[in-house]
C-alpha cells in the first residue's frame, strides 16, 4: 500500500504580499521524486486559481499571471507592534483546508514548504491544524526557513525539520530508499490548471554576496543537465503553462553549458510561453548574444540585480555589478528589441551600509537609463556578514524581526522610507516605453 502524503504551501502572514510567480518549487521537485511511490495530495493556500479564493471569484491578474492575494487584516504580533503598517493573513481561508482534510485524509505524512523566515506564522497555523484534525500524521518541514532558522523551526512542533536540503533525513522517515538519480519532473500535475510554472537551469551560485544566504549553504554551483531542463519545459508546456519564471540565482553563469542550448531549443519549439527572471540577472554577464537569444526565445521581463551605483558599496558586498555593467546590459537588451518597460533594476533599501550605498543617487542613475526601479527592502539574514551588522538594530533570534517591511523602517524611519517609495513611484511613472 502506498503512503498518503499531503503537500502544503502555507498562507502568508505579513504586512504585504504579492503573487510574483510564487510557487513551492522546492517541495514540488521533491514530490516529483516521491510520486512513483506515494499517493500525493497538494493544498496550496496561495494558488490564485483555486476556486476557494475570493469566495469562488477568479482574482484579477496582469498579463503575465501576477496579481494580488486576498487578505484579511489581523492583529500584529508583539515583535512588530512598533511598525506603522497593517498586518494581514494572505491566502485561502482555513475552512477550505479543513474540508480538504476531511475529504482526502487522513494522511501518513505531511510535507510543508517553508519560505521566508518571517513567514513562519503561516507554517505554525498549518501545523496546529494538522495536529488537531489528523493527529497521527507525521509532519515534515523543508525549505529556507527550516534551513536558516532550524532551532526556531524545531519549536513549531514538526516531527522532522530538514536541514540544508539533506533529503537523506526525509527518505529515512518515509521509509523509502533514496530514489535513483534519474529524472523526475516536478509535481505540477498537483494543480488542476498550472498556467504558470517555475524552472531552474542551474543550482547554487558562485558569487559571495555579503547579504545572501547562498554562500552559507556550501552548495557548489553547477548547470543542470540540458536534457532535464528541456524535459521540465516540455512538461509545463503540455500541462498548459503560459508563464514560466526562472528561480536561478546565477542563470547567466557558464551559459554555454545549459542556458544557450536551452534558448536554442526554446526558439525551435515556440509554445508561446512567456519567460521571466524575478530572481535577478547578473548584468555583467548579459552579453548581446545572450540578450538576443533570450528575446527570441520569449523572455518578457528582465530583472537586473544592481543594488547600488556606488562602486565602494559594490566592492564591499561582493563586487557583482558596477554601473557600467548595468548600462551595457540595458543596451544589449534594447538592441535585441526589448522595451524599456520590460527591464527593471533592483536597488536595496534599508541596507545597514546605506550611507555607502547612496540610495537616491543610485535611483537617479537607474532612471537615467530609462528603465524601471524596484526597491528591494532589505531583510537581515542571520549568519550573513550584512545580516550580522543588523543585530545592533533588532533581535535576529526572533525571525519576525527579519521582516523586509519592518527592518528598513527601524533603520531609516517611516518618513525616509516613504520618501524613497514615492520617489520610485514618480520615476517609474514618467518612463517612456520604447527601445532606447
Amino acid at each position: 500500500m502506498k503512503p498518503k502524503i499531503l503537500l502544503v504551501n502555507p498562507p502568508i502572514y505579513d504586512f504585504a504580499a504579492y503573487d510574483f510567480w510564487l510557487k513551492p518549487y522546492g517541495m514540488l521537485r521533491v514530490a516529483g521524486k516521491l510520486n512513483p511511490f506515494s499517493d500525493l495530495y497538494l493544498f496550496d493556500f496561495l494558488d490564485r486559481r483555486n476556486p476557494d479564493f475570493a469566495a469562488g471569484a477568479l482574482l484579477k491578474e496582469d498579463k503575465w499571471g501576477r496579481g494580488q492575494f486576498p487578505s484579511r487584516r489581523i492583529e500584529k504580533p508583539a515583535p512588530l507592534k512598533d511598525i506603522p503598517r497593517y498586518y494581514n493573513r494572505f491566502g485561502i481561508n482555513q475552512d477550505s483546508f479543513l474540508k480538504f482534510l476531511d475529504k482526502h485524509g487522513p494522511f501518513h505524512f505531511a510535507l510543508i514548504q517553508t519560505s521566508l523566515t518571517y513567514w513562519y506564522p503561516g507554517v505554525q497555523e498549518v501545523i496546529q491544524t494538522l495536529r488537531k484534525h489528523t493527529p497521527h500524521t507525521q509532519i515534515i518541514l523543508g525549505g529556507f526557513y527550516a534551513a536558516c532558522c532550524q532551532q526556531h523551526a524545531q519549536t513549531l512542533g514538526a516531527d522532522l525539520v530538514i536541514s540544508n536540503n539533506n533529503l537523506d533525513q526525509l527518505w529515512q522517515i518515509l521509509g523509502f530508499p533514496p530514489p535513483e538519480e534519474e529524472y523526475h519532473p516536478p509535481y505540477w500535475q498537483g494543480y488542476p490548471q498550472p498556467e504558470k510554472g517555475i524552472m531552474t537551469l542551474t543550482e547554487g551560485c558562485p558569487f559571495q554576496c555579503s547579504y545572501c544566504y547562498q554562500p552559507l549553504t556550501g552548495k557548489p554551483f553547477r548547470p543542470r543537465p540540458l536534457r532535464d531542463c528541456i524535459a521540465d519545459y516540455e512538461h509545463l508546456a503540455h500541462l498548459g503553462a503560459k508563464n514560466i519564471a526562472f528561480y536561478d540565482d546565477a542563470l547567466l553563469v557558464r551559459p554555454e553549458e545549459t542556458l544557450l542550448p536551452f534558448l536554442d531549443y526554446g526558439i525551435s519549439r515556440p509554445y508561446g510561453i512567456a519567460f521571466h527572471t524575478p530572481n535577478a540577472l547578473h548584468a555583467r554577464l548579459l552579453t548581446p548574444q545572450i540578450a538576443e537569444k533570450m528575446a527570441r526565445a520569449g523572455f518578457q521581463t528582465f530583472y537586473l540585480g544592481f543594488e547600488s551605483s556606488s562602486d565602494a558599496f559594490q566592492k564591499e558586498t561582493g563586487g557583482k555589478v558596477l554601473s557600467a555593467d548595468l548600462a551595457e546590459a540595458v543596451r544589449a537588451l534594447t538592441r535585441a528589441g526589448i522595451r524599456t518597460s520590460q527591464i527593471t533594476a533592483y536597488i536595496l533599501l534599508g541596507h545597514p551600509k546605506g550611507d555607502l550605498q547612496q540610495v537616491e543617487q543610485s535611483m537617479h542613475f537607474v532612471h537615467s537609463l530609462g528603465i524601471r526601479i524596484m526597491l528591494a527592502d532589505f531583510s537581515p539574514i542571520p549568519g550573513t556578514p550584512d545580516g550580522e551588522l543588523c543585530r545592533q538594530y533588532t533581535d535576529l533570534s526572533e525571525p519576525l524581526n527579519h521582516n523586509k517591511t519592518a527592518f528598513p523602517i527601524r533603520l531609516l524611519g517611516k518618513e525616509k522610507v516613504n520618501y524613497f517609495k514615492e520617489l520610485c513611484r514618480q520615476m517609474n511613472s514618467g518612463l517612456p516605453d520604447k527601445p532606447i
